[in-house]
C-alpha cells in the first residue's frame, strides 16, 4: 500500500470519527445531565434512544412515505416530535418511579438510593427492550433516504488523496454539535440552568433557597432522555437499529461520560467525540470486531493517568 493510500485511509477514518463522535457526544451529554444533576446511573438511557428512533421512523414513513427523497429532512423535523415525546416519557418515568428512589429524601440513606435506582432503571430497560421486540420485531430498520448514500468529495494534495464527507453523517454531526452548544449555554446563562446547577451542587441548600429539587430532577431526567433520543434519530438516518440497539449504545455513552469526567457536561461531549475517533481509527490496526476492545483499552490507559477523566474535577458536579 502506498503512502498516499495510508494517508487517505487515516484522513477518511478521522473524518468518520469526528462525525460519528459528535453524535456520540450529544448522547453522552444527555446521560451526563442525568448523572451530573441527579446522581442516578440510568441503565435505560439507550432504550429511550431506541424508542425515539422508532418514533422518528414511523413519523417519517407516515408523512413522507418509504424511501422518499425528502425523508432525511423530515427526519430532522421529527426531532422536535421525538424531543417532546421523550421528554414527557422521561419525566413520567421520574414521577412514577425514580422520584421514590432519588432526591433529597434518600440522601441520608445507607447507599443514597443507588441500589434501588440501578434495579429500577435496569427493569425499565428490560421492559422497553422486550415490548419493542414484541411490537417491532427484531428486523433491523433505518430511515431510508438518498443522503445516507451520497457524499461531498474533497481533493487533498492535488488529485492523489480524496476525502468523502457523507451527507447524512455530516449534517447530523453539525446538528448535534449545535444542540450541545445550546445546552451548554443554557446551563450557564438561564434561570433554569442556574437552578439545575444549584440542585446538582447541593440539593439540600437549593431547597432552602426555594428551588423545587424534585421538579428540577424531573426536568433533568426528561431533558437527558430527550437529548439522547435526538442523537439516536440522527443515527437512524444512516445506520440500522433494532430493539436491542440501546444496549450497544449505552455502553458507548457510559464510556464517553467516564472518559470525559463524571459530572462534566463539556467533558461528556468531548468524551463521546474521543470515543468516536478511537472507534474509527482503531480499524487501521485492528479488525472491526475489536472496536470496543480498542475503546476500553484506551479508556483504561487514560484513567490510569487521569482517574477523574479528561475534564473532570473533584469539585465539579454538572
Amino acid at each position: 500500500m502506498s503512502w498516499y493510500a495510508l494517508i487517505e485511509n487515516f484522513l477518511q477514518l478521522f473524518v468518520a470519527g469526528l462525525t460519528i463522535g459528535s453524535i456520540y457526544g450529544l448522547m453522552c451529554v444527555g446521560l451526563a445531565l442525568i448523572f451530573g444533576i441527579m446522581r442516578v446511573i440510568n441503565f435505560a438511557q439507550g432504550d429511550y434512544m431506541m424508542i425515539g428512533m422508532y418514533i422518528a421512523l414511523f413519523f417519517v414513513t407516515a408523512v413522507a412515505g418509504p424511501n422518499s427523497p425528502a425523508a432525511f429532512w423530515w427526519a430532522f423535523v421529527s426531532i422536535a416530535v421525538v424531543g417532546v415525546l421523550m421528554y414527557l416519557f422521561g419525566a413520567a418515568t421520574h414521577a412514577l418511579l425514580l422520584s421514590k428512589a432519588s432526591g433529597t429524601h434518600v440522601i441520608q440513606t445507607e447507599d443514597a438510593g443507588h441500589t434501588a435506582q440501578l434495579l429500577l432503571t435496569l427493569g425499565v430497560s428490560v421492559i422497553l427492550m422486550n415490548v419493542a421486540l414484541m411490537v417491532f420485531t427484531s428486523n433491523p430498520r433505518t430511515i431510508l433516504n438518498p443522503y445516507s448514500g451520497n457524499s461531498w468529495q474533497f481533493h487533498v494534495w492535488g488529485n492523489d488523496i480524496m476525502i468523502f464527507f457523507n451527507y447524512a453523517r455530516t449534517l447530523s454531526a453539525l446538528l448535534c454539535v449545535s444542540i450541545a452548544v445550546i445546552v451548554a449555554l443554557g446551563l450557564q446563562r438561564t434561570k433554569l440552568g442556574r437552578e439545575l446547577r444549584a440542585a446538582a451542587d447541593n440539593p439540600v441548600a437549593a431547597t432552602y433557597l426555594g428551588i423545587n429539587v424534585t421538579g428540577i430532577h424531573r426536568v433533568a431526567f426528561g431533558l437527558g432522555c430527550a437529548l439522547t433520543a435526538i442523537a439516536g434519530v440522527t443515527i437512524a438516518t444512516f445506520g440500522a437499529f433494532q430493539p436491542f440497539s440501546g444496549l450497544d449504545y449505552v455502553i458507548i455513552m457510559y464510556a464517553g461520560v467516564i472518559l470525559g469526567g463524571m459530572g462534566s457536561i463539556r467533558g461528556a461531549f468531548f468524551g463521546g467525540l474521543t470515543i468516536g475517533l478511537i472507534q474509527q481509527l482503531s480499524t487501521l490496526v485492528l479488525p472491526i470486531q475489536l472496536q470496543m476492545t480498542a475503546i476500553f483499552g484506551v479508556l483504561l490507559l487514560i484513567l490510569l493517568v487521569r482517574p477523574q477523566g479528561l475534564f473532570g474535577k473533584s469539585v465539579e458536579r454538572a
